[in-house]
């Protein structure tokens, strides 16, 4: 039986039905899917795991999926992509990216080429590899782990980096000063972003677009930009203790992250993400969907280009999910599928894996939509605010909102409470003819900070309900100009 689960209490949705519910990909208990990729084609997945297999579930949205073993022996598989044939499939692995086939067609893998390798290994256990994504010149892009702990076979080059494959088997490394880059991905207009995990040097979990020859702030690894495959410059000495704006300033080839994760507040660990284009999941197209390997939760962001830079906010979703989450995947019915597993890692979860779906139940948003906050932008003067529903005029008052600011320092420590933690005025609130849009008058706004935004004294104009999410989080890498 599929296990379906409606989480309107733990979703807060005021009319009482969910928007949106977790449904379980049935798995017999016999497999275990520590999941680390996901490829859907049709009514088919395909899902690889940590243990080296890879799983064909056929009629995956059915009450009872077929599992076959279609590959094994893989050495922690992290990330599925079809080939441009749309036949073979690619998978990464800890030394090399590799073309998996089904040559005689008996619906297992019979050959396995490696497209590329050559970054080595010191032997620690967290040198994952992240991927592949592909842009639209063809170039396929991997994120490498740094190592935490002992390296029994030396140090080895390249960890932290993101890696563009070379038609030659090789490949260049175009990024440095990545930590934990769990996800990875293109864009639908074609750049690559990436998730990074909070820790040392990275003071809060963040989206960052990877610009080739950009440095991502830590300094492991960054001896291997003097490497002729580097594609990175040496950044210099990298000082402990600036708050990122000064870092910034000091070190021309940062790259701020375009959203700061506040940690603990959304999430700890984000992972895969996805862009919603096709607008069957409700009213969010443009977004932004991550998972989150340690709350269990499917957080969303959205990201505008203010003076030539990304920046952007993050918002609650979906809570709820049954562990840790890796991968997330468009099914072909639209639903986001969520691969599973909290092994390595503390997870707020019930289980140890497996698969789950969040479907958007239509019918009831239909009959009462959701009053649900879409969208923050950036004014010339403060915040433009973007609804579901009309927001009820009345309650269009500045003391409905409240607007606060911080910062946070670049250091070695792990991870950094927020830092000159300041409570905003708002000084003028103007709400839209149609109601959905409100705009918010902040002076007191700063670059390079992160700007909360909590909306729990709004209402909907119809019915009076709460939102259903009641905060976000804007990075205001720059201020757009303006009147």
């Amino acid at each position: 039986m599929v296990s379906t689960l409606l989480f309107a209490a733990a979703l807060c949705v005021p009319q009482g039905e969910s928007p949106f519910r977790i449904v379980d990909v049935p798995q017999p208990k016999e497999i275990v899917l520590e999941v680390g990729g996901i490829l859907p084609r049709g009514d088919t997945l395909f899902v690889c795991t940590r243990r080296g297999e890879v799983w064909r579930i056929d009629d995956a949205y059915g009450a009872s999926p077929r599992y076959v073993r279609w590959a094994e022996g893989l050495q922690e598989p992290l990330g599925l992509l079809d080939d441009v044939d749309g036949k073979a499939i690619l998978v990464s692995q800890r030394g090399e990216l590799s073309r998996m086939s089904d040559d005689d067609g008996d619906g297992r893998m019979d050959r396995l080429a490696t497209l590329a390798s050559g970054w080595p290994l010191s032997g620690n256990y967290h040198e994952y590899c992240f991927g592949p994504t592909r842009t639209p010149d063809g170039a396929l892009w991997l994120t490498l782990n740094k190592p935490f702990g002992d390296e029994p076979f030396g140090v080895a080059d390249w960890r932290g980096f993101a890696i563009r494959c070379t038609p030659d088997g090789g490949f260049e490394a175009v990024c440095a000063g990545l930590r934990s880059p769990a996800g990875v991905a293109t864009a639908p207009w074609g750049e690559v972003f990436y998730t990074d995990n909070q820790g040392e040097w990275c003071p809060t979990s963040k989206l960052a677009m990877l610009e080739p020859g950009s440095f991502h702030g830590h300094p492991h690894g960054i001896e291997s930009c003097k490497l002729p495959q580097s594609k990175v410059a040496h950044p210099g000495e990298i000082e402990s203790g600036l708050r990122e704006e000064d870092f910034a300033k000091r070190h021309p080839s940062y790259r701020l992250p375009a959203v700061w994760i506040p940690y603990d507040l959304l999430g700890r660990s984000p992972s895969g993400f996805v862009w919603d284009e096709s607008g069957r999941f409700g009213p969010y197209r443009g977004s932004i969907f991550a998972g989150d390997q340690y709350s269990c939760e499917v957080m969303r962001l959205t990201i505008e280009k203010v003076a030539g830079r990304w920046q952007g906010a993050c918002y609650p979703f979906v809570t709820g999910l049954k562990s840790g989450i890796t991968r997330v995947a468009w099914g072909s019915d639209g639903s986001l599928i969520c691969g599973l597993t909290d092994r390595g890692w503390t997870a707020t979860g019930t289980a140890r894996d497996g698969l789950q779906r969040i479907v958007w139940n239509r019918e009831a948003w239909d009959r009462a939509p959701v009053f649900d906050l879409l969208e923050v932008r950036a004014t010339p003067r403060g915040f433009a605010l973007q609804f579901s529903v009309p927001v009820d005029a009345a309650t269009a008052q500045a003391s409905a909102l409240r607007v606060k600011r911080w910062t946070y320092d670049h250091h070695s420590e792990y991870g950094c409470k927020e830092r000159g933690t300041q409570e905003l005025a708002v000084e003028g609130v103007t709400l839209s003819d149609d109601g959905l849009r409100l705009d918010l008058v902040v002076p007191e706004r700063r670059a390079v900070w992160v700007h909360e935004l909590r909306i729990d004294g709004l209402r909907a104009r119809d019915g009076g309900a709460k939102p259903w999410h009641e905060v976000a989080w804007y990075t205001l890498n720059a201020i757009p100009a303006g009147d």
